[in-house]
């Protein structure tokens, strides 16, 4: 058996908060921390395995598994109680989730409270886990045996945190060859196919109407952002800004719309209105000489100030209609290019008289997504599951979303120290 590890040695926990808080300090803590969650389990050996898988989520273990973790904080004995714990146990995962959410809510919430809308790839050798396809891989850029996972987290001064994941099943799985692997998987046999934009559609319609999180603005990548169908399912009374496409289309300026005169005695009249003036892609708009670039510092750094070049300017959406691209309603525009010449093109209904400095503000709130995966992939293990079934995919990942909490409560109360 691997000799026991001190969970509370992690470089996670950076220097600052040792500086500030002892191991012991944090033992204590996290021992508290924890004890908020006990009453969603119906036995005492689901509370044990709980709390030992979280003990190794923020530990210095190099592989943070269901077998390492039981290993160094239980017994060789446990290490197949614990693999049922993710499989089989019942009775406190959706219960689990709901605390979890108050909890992230009790500590982050904030009416300026920024929804960020992502997804998150995890490579795979096999062909054995649920969902596990070869599929883009947004991580490597190319097509890759991987499964994908779609998240919302939530950002405000007060911190950042996932609020919710689910594990993308390609359709394929649900053709009648996949019966088997579905069976394996513990694919639900209620489950039907759904896109990643209809899964994160029902996710965030779910979290707003829990109404456990304020929500200024409504932010997502780019495979969210060009969905016209799903920045149109938002609720009309939160803002939204929206990666797009460089061949996202807009129009400069609102246009006329008519059904264009007959000018020829043959075919038939025009059935359908048309706009006068044709749309342009926004890369058009960030190669327009006309429109000067503007040097803006939109963030403070931990290396320094963040400066980017932007292009921010009002125009016109688009939407198809009989085939044809039509004006909509005004949107805000916001180009920015990085030193290394990359761009970036954003769409926000955020409303007109709304400051260059707030779309700043918006537009890097939306890197708190990817600083979510960056600590849950990096020090909390969450590409480190090796189980194959449905619900234990999702498990490890609500396991991995309350042990970041643990560092934000961590951060909150130095804040309140210093």
């Amino acid at each position: 058996m691997l000799s026991k590890i001190n969970p509370y040695t992690s470089d996670i926990f950076d220097e600052k908060i040792f500086r500030s808080l002892r191991p012991y300090e944090i033992k204590k803590r996290h021992k508290e921390y924890l004890k908020k969650y006990e009453k969603c389990f119906t036995h005492s050996h689901q509370i044990k395995y709980f709390e030992a898988f979280e003990k190794g989520l923020v530990s210095n273990l190099d592989r943070k598994s269901i077998e390492p973790i039981a290993l160094s904080f239980l017994d060789e004995t446990d290490v197949r109680g614990m693999q049922q714990f993710f499989t089989r146990s019942t009775g406190w995962y959706d219960s689990l989730a709901l605390k979890y959410k108050m909890e992230l809510s009790h500590h982050v919430n904030d009416p300026n409270g920024f929804l960020s809308i992502d997804g998150s790839d995890f490579i795979k050798k096999g062909n054995n886990s649920a969902g596990v396809s070869r599929q883009y891989c947004d991580r490597l850029g190319k097509k890759e045996n991987c499964q994908a996972g779609v998240f919302v987290s939530y950002a405000s001064e007060n911190g950042i945190g996932l609020i919710d994941s689910s594990l993308y099943i390609p359709e394929v799985w649900f053709s009648d060859g996949y019966e088997k692997k579905r069976k394996e998987c513990h694919i639900p046999e209620e489950l039907t196919f759904k896109t990643k934009n209809e899964i994160v559609k029902e996710m965030t319609h779910n979290i707003i109407s829990s109404n456990l999180f304020e929500i200024g603005c409504i932010g997502c990548d780019t495979s969210f952002g060009s969905d016209h169908t799903f920045l149109d399912s938002l609720p009309k009374s939160i803002p939204y800004f929206a990666s797009v496409r460089k061949n996202e289309y807009v129009f400069r300026e609102m246009t006329l719309v008519r059904i264009p005169e007959k000018t020829s005695t043959r075919g038939r009249p025009f059935k359908h209105p048309r706009s006068e003036k044709q749309p342009v892609y926004v890369e058009e708009i960030a190669n327009d000489e006309s429109i000067p670039w503007v040097k803006r510092t939109i963030a403070d750094g931990t290396k320094g100030p963040i400066i980017a070049e932007i292009k921010c300017l009002r125009c016109i959406s688009c939407r198809t209609e009989n085939s044809f691209l039509m004006p909509r309603t005004e949107v805000w525009l916001y180009i920015r290019k990085h030193s290394n010449g990359e761009i970036k093109y954003f769409i926000s209904n955020m409303p007109d008289d709304t400051e260059t400095s707030e779309l700043d503000r918006i537009a890097t709130a939306r890197w708190s997504i990817e600083q979510c995966f960056q600590e849950c992939k990096s020090y909390l293990g969450m590409a480190h599951y090796e189980t194959r079934s449905y619900q234990a995919w999702h498990r490890h990942m609500l396991l991995v979303m309350i042990a970041q909490l643990f560092l934000t409560t961590l951060r909150h109360h130095l804040k309140k120290r210093c």
